[in-house]
């Protein structure tokens, strides 16, 4: 393998290993094997995401978005300010910037290190229905932000199992057969929440989710009656926010922001494979 560029980064907690394959340096067959073994903690670089930057035909970039296990997701809030950000360092891109993912055109505005990006308009929005679990019923609510999530409020955010609860609700059949993301959420204060998720994919907690931070959000908003923003406390002690409209329940023009901050440059070398 030649060695291949990328850039370390990190939304708010969440990392990714992006990588400009606007000239094909990154074309395996076995593509989900490779990030894979790239996205190991300790064995390799350590992810919770790869980003492939990719030539498009209308806009800016095209993106490919794959979680840690090499499965492709349709949409990834703090990835894709990451990958905004990275677009403009690179001279892909001016400070407003547009690119293709699977959920449409995704627009954002970099400034500095901070990234503002609009999101889809959230779908499928059903709040506090009872979900039968192992050991008796749990309210939840669910809404889709580009990628389904569930949404749990808790008293206590500390005292939550959140990849042994995550993991029953993501592989419930209720959301079978893709699964789902699962968030349990604490009210702070009128506009600020606090948020654990366990995110399908990597399959564990990570330090922050912005698509399941828009979520969060919005049903809680939904539940409140509220205005926006809404101040989001990611595990890794970063803020994320979320702006919104709302019209009779629907909510639109939602737009997700936080930091993208560039980690490191780096090579990838043949021992980044190696079991």
């Amino acid at each position: 393998m030649d060695q291949i560029t990328f850039y370390k980064m990190s939304g708010s907690g969440n990392d990714f290993i992006i990588i400009d394959n606007r000239n094909r340096v990154v074309d395996k067959n076995d593509l989900q094997d490779f990030i894979s073994k790239v996205c190991r903690r300790k064995m390799s670089v350590g992810a919770d995401g790869l980003i492939l930057v990719e030539e498009s035909e209308s806009v800016d970039f095209k993106w490919r978005f794959f979680n840690s296990d090499g499965s492709s997701a349709e949409m990834c809030g703090n990835g894709a300010r990451c990958a905004a950000r990275f677009a403009y360092l690179n001279g892909i891109s001016g400070t407003k910037v547009f690119f293709e993912t699977e959920v449409g055109i995704v627009s954002a505005i970099v400034e500095n290190n901070q990234v503002k990006i609009k999101m889809p308009d959230p779908i499928d929005l059903k709040t506090d229905y009872n979900l039968e679990l192992g050991n008796g019923s749990m309210q939840v609510s669910s809404v889709n932000t580009g990628v389904p999530h569930v949404v749990i409020t808790v008293g206590d955010i500390d005292d939550v199992e959140v990849v042994k609860a995550g993991r029953e609700i993501r592989y419930h059949d209720s959301y079978a057969p893709a699964g789902t993301n699962v968030n349990f959420i604490c009210v702070e204060n009128d506009n600020t929440i606090s948020i654990r998720t366990y995110e399908r994919g990597v399959e564990d907690e990570t330090l922050a989710c912005g698509t399941g931070s828009v979520a969060a959000a919005i049903v809680m908003r939904y539940k409140s009656k509220g205005k926006s923003p809404v101040k989001v406390i990611t595990r890794g002690g970063g803020y994320l926010y979320i702006y919104f409209k709302e019209d009779d329940g629907k909510f639109y023009d939602v737009f997700l922001e936080g930091n993208a901050r560039v980690i490191y440059k780096g090579f990838l070398r043949e021992d980044a494979l190696k079991a």
